[in-house]
């Protein structure tokens, strides 16, 4: 059994669901920091920023699976700019002080202004 988190509906312009729950494991789509400046949300002008900011993203759709970031095996961060690449690490240690999980980086270009987006797999259950 798949449990399907936050589906979107038929024809939505971003055809994915935020997460996916099967198998004692949770699937996170790659999200960036949120951004929504009419609501005065804004992902961040730095790269270690945006780390944060994408982290703290993935960690609430992680818990809304019944899951957290201390329970990552594997994670994928993307980033924009080979030149982020140092600052991106630096942040991102910060995220995991029990341990860091398997990762691999790629270099993206979805048609947006972020430096850096993150998915991952987790354990599920707390």
């Amino acid at each position: 059994m798949i449990d399907f988190i936050d589906q979107p509906e038929p024809g939505a312009t971003r055809p994915f669901s935020r997460a996916t729950r099967a198998g004692g494991l949770v699937f996170v789509s790659g999200h960036s920091a949120p951004h929504d400046p009419a609501r005065g949300i804004h992902r961040g002008e730095t790269a270690a920023e945006q780390v944060r900011n994408a982290l703290a993203h993935v960690a609430a759709i992680l818990g809304e699976a019944g899951s957290g970031l201390d329970r990552v095996v594997q994670m994928t961060m993307l980033i924009t700019d080979p030149a982020d690449y140092a600052a991106c690490n630096a942040e991102y240690v910060k995220h995991f002080p029990g341990g860091l999980p398997a990762r691999h980086t790629a270099r993206f270009g979805v048609p947006t202004e972020a430096k850096v987006a993150f998915a991952c797999i987790a354990l599920a259950g707390a």
